[in-house]
């Protein structure tokens, strides 16, 4: 009956596309999960809306039998962080069979860690600021010394966290351990890296032989930076598309992001975080293999100002399931 289903044709919201038997899969035991839920709950509408089948999974409660009993025709991944986005699920789809949205597991692993992306993104002479590590086992002097050579204001946050979980932007060297300490709760490797003034911004890039980039949306939080709270808060932040940069500027950005997306190898969408100080200069921070997709995300606002609706977004993911 799958088989039969999936061979259907359906024309919704302007797309045609062929009807699928979808697992979902949402929730998990990140420190995400909420996040994750609320993602899920959006793109499961969206998908129902666009006549697919939906068979929502949760990895935290659900057998993995779940997903071979099903015989879904694709995986849409809806989780984030640990679990969920670092190449674990995914190499279970991958030793099941099915296919599934966002980037394989190497690149999913790579884009978890800060510390490896920072090293392909330097390899790739993708600009990113300067940064040094600290294992968990280090001697606190060592992080010390550490930080001096980056420079106070630094920002201290764990190596494969997601959500700006676990990050604190450390203007003075009495409040570096406990920013180490907050880090190290979630990560057994720790990144200090240089405090870059300026215009935070993001972009979003589908595709994945050509991908190209949304439009650079820029980020005003309420807060101090673009914390959970910021993210997550309905009003705590706002999002101007295009961003306040001039052209060249926003252009950099968007070039970033692809050769960003490509650096790591990544499938399908993602979003690329960025900071631009007032000279220009781009940074690249770090790029998300699984961007929220809630009411408040960025990724489906940048999609919105290029003109693709939250259907047509989430059908153009789907369809990246099956790319090679």
């Amino acid at each position: 009956m799958a088989e039969m289903i999936s061979k259907h044709v359906l024309v919704v919201n302007s797309l045609t596309h062929k009807r699928m038997r979808v697992a979902l899969l949402m929730g998990g035991s990140s420190s995400e999960r909420e996040v994750s839920l609320k993602s899920g709950e959006q793109v499961e509408a969206a998908l129902r809306r666009l006549g697919h089948e939906v068979i929502t999974v949760d990895p935290a409660v659900d057998s993995i039998a779940v997903l071979a009993d099903s015989r879904p025709d694709a995986a849409f991944i809806a989780l984030h962080g640990r679990y969920g986005e670092d190449g674990c699920i995914q190499g279970a789809l991958e030793m099941l069979g099915i296919p599934y949205t966002g980037s394989r597991v190497l690149a999913s692993a790579v884009a978890m860690d800060k510390i490896v992306s920072k090293v392909l993104f330097n390899a790739a002479k993708v600009p990113t600021p300067p940064y040094v590590t600290v294992h968990r086992s280090d001697a606190p002097e060592l992080g010390l010394t550490h930080a001096e050579s980056i420079g106070f204001p630094c920002v201290v946050k764990p190596s494969s966290q997601g959500s700006t979980v676990g990050i604190t932007i450390v203007k003075e060297s009495s409040a570096l351990a406990d920013a180490l300490e907050l880090a190290f709760r979630r990560d057994p490797d720790a990144l200090i890296e240089k405090y870059i003034a300026g215009t935070e911004v993001t972009v979003g890039v589908l595709g994945t032989r050509t991908p190209r980039a949304l439009p650079t949306l820029e980020i005003v939080p309420k807060n101090e930076f673009y914390d959970w709270d910021s993210k997550y808060t309905p009003g705590k932040s706002e999002h101007i598309v295009p961003a306040r940069l001039p052209k060249p500027a926003r252009a950099e950005c968007e070039r970033l992001a692809v050769e960003a997306h490509a650096a790591l190898k990544c499938r399908g969408y993602s979003r690329v975080d960025m900071i631009v100080e007032p000279s220009g200069q781009v940074w690249v921070l770090e790029a998300n293999t699984l961007p929220g997709l809630t009411q408040v995300s960025l990724l489906p606002d940048a999609a919105r100002a290029e003109g693709i609706s939250f259907d047509q977004l989430i059908q153009t993911i789907l369809d990246s399931a099956f790319d090679e």
